[in-house]
C-alpha cells in the first residue's frame, strides 16, 4: 500500500525533481497521517534537499518530527531508528543521536546481529561532532558518548570490547 502512495513522489525524484517530490510528500503526510513510510520518505527527501541546497529549505525541526512520526507509527523498523539517529547527529543533537543509536544497537544485539556499518560510521561521526562541541573532551557528559563510539567501532571490526582489550594488552 505505501509503495503505491509513494510512487508518484519517487517518480518525480527519479526524474530529477527533488523539490517537487518533497512538496508532494509534504501533502501526502497530511493525507496519510498513519503511514510510516510516507513520513520517513518525506524526512529523507527533505534532508536530501537541504543537503543539496546547503541551506535549510525545510526546517530541521519539521524533518525531525517526520522521522519521529515514522518511528512512532512503526516502532519495529530499525531503519527508521538509525536514519533518525543519523539526522540528529547531523544536527548536532548529540544526546538524542546517542540515545537512538544505543536503541538501535540494543535491537541488533537482541536479534543476535553484530554491530553493522551504520553504527561503525556513527562512531566516527560522533567523535568528530564531540571534537567540535568539546575539543578537549573534558566535559563529563561526553565520556559516555565516547565510550559508546569506541564500543561501536570495535564491534564494527568484529570484536567484543573484552576481545579488543585482550588484544591490546598482549605484548
Amino acid at each position: 500500500m505505501s509503495d503505491e502512495i509513494l510512487q508518484p513522489a519517487i517518480e518525480l525524484f527519479a526524474g530529477g525533481d527533488l523539490e517537487g517530490a518533497v512538496n508532494m510528500l509534504d501533502e501526502l503526510t497530511k493525507k496519510h497521517r498513519d503511514v510510516a513510510a510516507v513520513h520517513h520518505t518525506y524526512a529523507e527527501f527533505a534532508n536530501m534537499l537541504n543537503v543539496e541546497a546547503q541551506d535549510d529549505i525545510i526546517p530541521g525541526g519539521k524533518i525531525m518530527m517526520a522521522y519521529k512520526k515514522a518511528m512512532n507509527l512503526d516502532e519495529e523498523n530499525d531503519e527508521y531508528i538509525v536514519d533518525f539517529a543519523d539526522f540528529a547527529l547531523e544536527c548536532r543533537r548529540l544526546p538524542q543521536a546517542v540515545k537512538e543509536y544505543e536503541r538501535y544497537a540494543r535491537r541488533l544485539e537482541l536479534a543476535d546481529i553484530p554491530i553493522d556499518d551504520r553504527l561503525y560510521m556513527a562512531a566516527r561521526n560522533l567523535v568528530d561532532a564531540i571534537e567540535v562541541v568539546d575539543p578537549t573532551k573534558s566535559n563529563d557528559m561526553v565520556m559516555p558518548w565516547i565510550k559508546a563510539a569506541i564500543r561501536w567501532s570495535v564491534g564494527g571490526l568484529g570484536y567484543s570490547a573484552e576481545e579488543a582489550i585482550s588484544l591490546l594488552n598482549e605484548e
